[in-house]
């Protein structure tokens, strides 16, 4: 689930460095969320940042990039380069005939 700014956003600057994945830039009017990189902070912290920070409370999640928590971990492993050790290590030999 990709977070999305609304027209509510006052420009209060307080979300963009909140964010780890630095989704969060100015557009032309309001701070927008690159849904390709917003994993509500999954890998990082418990909640959403720029949600915590928000004196308005216009970041509800994005209704057209619904995700769930796995699909939200495997975006922040392919952003960050890191890889779940269970995943990333070789399977265990099998038993010797």
């Amino acid at each position: 689930m990709a977070l999305m700014i609304t027209d509510e956003c006052i420009n209060c600057d307080v979300c963009e460095p909140e964010c780890p994945n630095q989704a969060i830039y100015l557009g032309p009017e309001i701070y927008e969320i690159d849904p390709d990189k917003c994993t509500e902070c999954v890998g990082h912290f418990d909640e959403p940042q720029c949600v915590q920070v928000c004196p308005v409370a216009c970041i509800p999640v994005n209704p057209q990039r619904i995700e769930n928590r796995e699909t939200l971990w495997q975006k922040y492993q392919r952003l960050t380069g890191k890889v779940d050790d269970a995943a990333a290590a070789p399977a265990a030999p099998g038993p010797q005939s």
